[in-house]
């Protein structure tokens, strides 16, 4: 099978040489919060190898630390993946495996590889030495297997407080490789777990779990991202000496970072508890509810993360190009539709009644399907789209200038009315009748065209744009605090067809010389998300 990276390379390889007869992949998101954008590459990647080569993904929950750990993070997990259209085969928690996990360190114990130490976390930190300098031996390493069984089941049965004693690897405390200087296997953490309640007040550390629980899935290719390939020596040590049947192979890849997007979990989570955001959903928020919530198709996700390929240097990719995706997707796809932003009233004085006109809702189809659109002497359009003291070049409406109304009529503007303020009131505009589109027979040309919305039947409408919400760093190592975008969500009011209104809730639409808008209600009234802007600013390198 043709490889379309190193991954599928190594892959290709081991299937070829008999090391493998499936693939068995993992997703292995820690339920302590939301997933982001950045997480949509481990899923796309891990799923989609998976399908590739006709084998199995599980879903499968790093559930190690209960004090960060909540249900409503498993479920919120569970509806991203089954958004973007990826299906599990087996569902499992690293909580199912606890009597395992504890059994096998007892192994260890019993094979003099591991011992419980009294050293706190600091004195650990202190006595691992440096990348140049190896560690010092705990006064606690050589105590006998019969010591270590008694202390690490009185460690079990919550004898001892929250970091009084933690069971270590006996590995080398000269390795050059420091997550080898006889890591921490197990700490005593006195916290109620999601699952299993208070069973347990010790817990397995991540990087001794993890390949156990591969194992015992029957994972073959465990891909993690880069900040793991120095803990990949301790993922064999742990395969090697607990002596699992199964042996997983570990891989590593870049991990996705992408300009002016937050993807640390931690300060998502800060922003949404001192409510600087209004939830995890928050449709500024890079996560995937954000994502879903601002409108972003599931299609256009998974295709940029294909284009951004998997390599094994991090690299940082432009925020324009996830933009030129989701453009893409909703140029091919989305129905289009008029609003108008801060609305000025235009009164047409030459013309009676009203009509319904052909409106073209999908004009990049060859045959675009059309809708009636109600066109009377009362309009508004976007105060953007009028000036009464137009720059060169402006060829919108303006004092004694025509411009068309889409799919409508060109109309003039003779004259402004103003109000007490000098603010403008309205605009006195005549049309030519002869003008229709479809049938103009004016023979006029006009440059500008500029959408409309019929002011008898029009609804009220609040208009939402987003910015992302960290600035440019300004300097080197600025944190995320500094950069946070105050005017990351701008608000306006606007008008819009009734449609809009009356379709349902959720739906994508390009709002014509807008931009590209999903559908909302709040409060019993129409809200437009701006999903992303009509121009492509990416530029292919």
């Amino acid at each position: 099978m043709e490889a379309k990276n190193f991954i599928e390379d190594i892959i290709n390889e081991e299937l070829e040489g008999g090391v493998v007869n499936e693939v068995h992949t993992r997703f292995p998101p820690e339920p302590n919060g939301y997933l982001h954008i950045g997480h949509a590459k481990s899923l796309c990647l891990n799923f989609g190898t998976a399908k590739k080569y006709g084998g199995k993904c599980n879903l499968f929950f790093d559930d190690t630390n209960p004090s960060k750990e909540k249900t409503e993070f498993v479920d919120a997990i569970k509806a991203d993946i089954e958004w973007l259209g990826f299906k599990w085969y087996e569902m499992h928690y690293a909580s199912d495996f606890f009597d395992d996990i504890f059994e096998l360190a007892i192994k260890l114990i019993k094979d003099g590889k591991a011992y419980v130490c009294d050293l706190t976390a600091e004195q650990i930190r202190e006595t691992r030495g440096t990348l140049t300098q190896p560690g010092t031996e705990s006064p606690y390493r050589n105590r006998s297997v019969e010591e270590n069984l008694r202390l690490f089941n009185e460690m079990k049965e919550g004898k001892y407080a929250d970091g009084e004693k933690v069971l270590r690897a006996k590995i080398d405390m000269a390795s050059p490789n420091i997550n080898m200087r006889d890591p921490v296997i197990y700490r005593v953490l006195h916290a109620t777990h999601h699952r299993t309640g208070d069973k347990w007040c010790i817990y397995p550390m991540y990087d001794y779990a993890h390949p156990i629980c591969d194992s015992m899935q029957g994972v073959t290719h465990s891909l993690c991202t880069l900040e793991f390939e120095d803990h990949r020596p301790l993922y064999n040590w742990v395969v090697e000496n607990t002596g699992v049947a199964h042996k997983p192979r570990q891989i590593e890849f870049a991990r996705l970072n992408i300009a002016n997007t937050v993807m640390s979990k931690r300060y998502l989570k800060k922003l949404v508890e001192e409510g600087t955001v209004r939830g995890w959903d928050d449709p500024r928020m890079p996560t995937l509810t954000g994502l879903r919530a601002r409108g972003i198709p599931a299609n256009a996700l998974k295709n940029f993360c294909e284009a951004v390929g998997v390599a094994k240097a991090n690299s940082e990719i432009e925020s324009g190009y996830l933009e030129h995706f989701v453009r893409e997707d909703l140029n091919a796809n989305a129905e289009r539709a008029m609003a108008v932003i801060n609305p000025i009233k235009v009164i047409i004085e030459n013309y009676e009644g009203s009509e319904l006109l052909d409106f073209d809702t999908k004009p990049q189809l060859e045959e675009s399907p059309t809708r009636k659109i109600t066109f009377s002497k009362e309009l508004y359009i976007s105060a953007e789209d009028f000036s009464d003291n137009p720059p060169p070049k402006f060829f919108r409406l303006k004092p004694e200038g025509y411009v068309r109304l889409k799919n409508a009529y060109i109309i003039k503007c003779e004259r402004v009315e103003y109000d007490d303020n000098g603010a403008i009131a309205q605009l006195i505009c005549s049309y030519l009748p002869e003008s229709k589109s479809g049938s103009d027979t004016s023979g006029m040309k006009v440059k500008g065209t500029i959408q409309w919305v019929d002011a008898a039947t029009c609804v009220d409408v609040t208009v939402k744009k987003y910015d992302y919400l960290l600035k440019d760093a300004e300097y080197s190592g600025q944190d995320f605090g500094e950069r946070f975008n105050p005017e990351s969500e701008k608000i306006f009011v606007g008008k819009a067809e009734k449609y809009l209104a009356e379709c349902k809730e959720g739906e994508s639409f390009q709002l014509l010389r807008v931009g590209y808008y999903k559908t909302g209600k709040e409060n019993g009234k129409t809200v437009l998300h701006e999903i992303t802007s009509l121009k492509d600013t990416y530029k292919a390198k």
